[in-house]
């Protein structure tokens, strides 16, 4: 594949053939702003010269935090012009994680967006860093603010194009085990997956409409929706609370929608709490009026023009991907990829789809399959190592240059990939057998009313099932949750072997967020907080064989 263009040289052309076009929509309040590619152009340009004018070194370091907006982009193709290194930090990162990022990638600026708990995070800012602030209501007030930095200066006109293999961003994992750790995305890997990732899912038409709202602090979100748009010249949405997701989404009705399980699961339960599922199944067994019934959900949901969706971060029920597809007419394409290795490694395409699986591997993935089964990564798009951090760097690639991706996984017999677990997650139980956990998470996950499970048996004689549960979930009656759960419980041991099977259900009533530590920015579980925070009580509950389903 030829060298393909940077963000900012597709910035550039597209201000140049495309003026009026809009590009980025920024909801606030109860009016909206819209940026042409012109115009953003010109206000990137400015923040670019006034971040030069600081004289930082080349390659320094500027962050960039806050839930997704039209300053957000700005921001990052800004800090590119100008010469620097990106550093996403999530709108929920712990104050402790804040601190340790700034601090280890040395950060000369961040940039401050809108937030929850802004002051815990402002706090936890290096007193030696500029913080400039968005210009949102509910942003962090910063040192200068956004408007007032750019419109001191004159936009740049010029951009030398850096070499491919210049530091472009830093993608820090969530530190589900430790400190985060800082991916080295260079501009010649983000170009290339940007390329090759998108050229499999090609523009149907010139009026792509996408909608963001995952983190921009992930590289996902990076690709498939900042990228996409300077490929595409697509129109970009952004989401300005999430507790509007369902009128935004439906206002925007994009022409492709990516999600986390959870909010596909979601709004599942949301359509079921209004319509039973069997009154559903009697409408939509009507060839004419089912079709309308499927077509008017999908319009309340927003997902009426949606070519394609897709889900990732974490594994999807099959029986999520088989209802949207029988209840709403609309298939969910689920991939596989990390931070390391650009998103980039395999998924389920049209035309080329196994629910379960994550899709066949791309030819130019350079996948295969280790004697200890784990997944590993070789191609141009793979980071170019951990930012100040040689050890892991080694740790991170095998002997002959293939990427570890600590996940588990197989190949069926027509070349679809499964994910089967993460290596670090293992445990070996009181009998000496070992347990994989993420499968018999993922068989849980098709009862609807679990946000979130956590199995863990690390030295107990059988595993136990750790629980939390959706927040329509909690209005049901305690006797009603009991009993579906009981039934899940059933389900999913049958499947299993006699050492994996599922000893009991403890019940969480404290809900596991970002905010207390026990969710990732990236949604994952952090098994060791959870197993730490229930040891007691997993005893205790143990010592009762009769109840199945215990109440934390």
């Amino acid at each position: 594949m030829q060298q393909q263009k940077h963000p900012v040289e597709r910035l550039l052309e597209h201000a140049k053939s495309i003026p009026t076009k809009t590009w980025l929509v920024q909801p606030v309040g109860d009016s909206t702003r819209t940026w042409t590619w012109a115009e953003a152009t010109r206000e990137i340009g400015r923040m670019a010269s006034a971040l030069q004018a600081h004289d930082w070194p080349k390659g320094s370091c500027i962050a960039i935090s806050g839930r997704n907006t039209a300053h957000w982009f700005m921001a990052d193709l800004a800090i590119q012009w100008a010469g620097y290194v990106s550093v996403g930090l999530y709108p929920k990162q712990s104050a402790r994680s804040v601190r340790y990022i700034l601090e280890h990638c040395e950060a000369k600026a961040v940039f401050l967006g809108p937030m929850p708990d802004s002051d815990e995070f402002v706090s936890a800012i290096p007193t030696d860093i500029l913080k400039i602030g968005f210009p949102y209501v509910d942003a962090p007030v910063g040192t200068i603010d956004w408007d007032r930095m750019a419109q001191a200066c004159s936009p740049l006109q010029k951009y030398q194009a850096p070499a491919p293999d210049a530091l472009m961003t830093l993608i820090y994992t969530s530190g589900t085990t430790g400190n985060p750790k800082g991916a080295m995305i260079t501009y010649g890997s983000i170009a290339w997956v940007a390329k090759a990732f998108l050229s499999k899912l090609p523009a149907a038409h010139n009026d792509e409409r996408l909608f963001s709202f995952l983190p921009l602090a992930h590289v996902f979100e990076r690709i498939v929706v900042e990228m996409a748009s300077l490929i595409w010249r697509a129109e970009v949405h952004f989401l300005e609370n999430i507790d509007r997701l369902p009128q935004q989404l439906a206002n925007v009705a994009p022409t492709r929608f990516s999600a986390v399980p959870l909010v596909w699961g979601r709004f599942q339960a949301g359509i079921l709490k209004q319509l039973s599922q069997r009154k559903l199944d009697k409408l939509l067994a009507v060839p004419v009026l089912g079709r309308a019934v499927q077509y008017k959900i999908r319009k309340l949901l927003g997902l009426q023009n949606v070519r394609l969706a897709a889900s990732g971060a974490a594994p999807i029920p099959q029986t999520t991907l088989q209802w949207f597809k029988d209840t709403l007419g609309l298939t969910i394409y689920e991939g596989y990829g990390m931070s390391e290795n650009c998103a980039y490694a395999s998924a389920n395409l049209p035309g080329q789809i196994r629910f379960g699986s994550v899709g066949k591997p791309f030819p130019d993935a350079g996948l295969r399959i280790s004697e200890e089964g784990e997944v590993q990564i070789r191609h141009p798009g793979v980071m170019a190592g951990y930012y100040k951090d040689p050890e892991q760097t080694a740790k991170a690639f095998t002997s002959d240059g293939w990427l570890r991706t600590g996940d588990k996984g197989k190949l069926d017999q027509d070349g679809y990939l499964y994910i089967t677990g993460r290596l670090k997650d293992i445990f070996k139980t009181a009998k000496g057998k070992y347990v994989s956990p993420a499968l018999i998470e993922s068989a849980f996950s098709v009862n609807t009313d679990i946000e979130h499970v956590c199995v863990i048996g690390n030295n107990l004689n059988q595993p136990v099932a750790l629980v939390n549960l959706s927040a329509l979930a909690l209005e049901k009656p305690i006797q009603q949750l009991e009993r579906d759960m009981l039934l899940t419980l059933d389900e999913v041991n049958i499947g299993l072997e006699d050492h994996e099977r599922i000893a009991k259900v403890i019940i969480s009533r404290d809900p596991w967020t970002t905010e207390n530590g026990f969710i990732t920015p990236t949604l994952k579980v952090r098994r060791d907080m959870l197993e730490d925070r229930y040891a007691d009580f997993i005893a205790e509950a143990l010592s009762d064989r009769k109840r199945l389903v215990a109440w934390h």
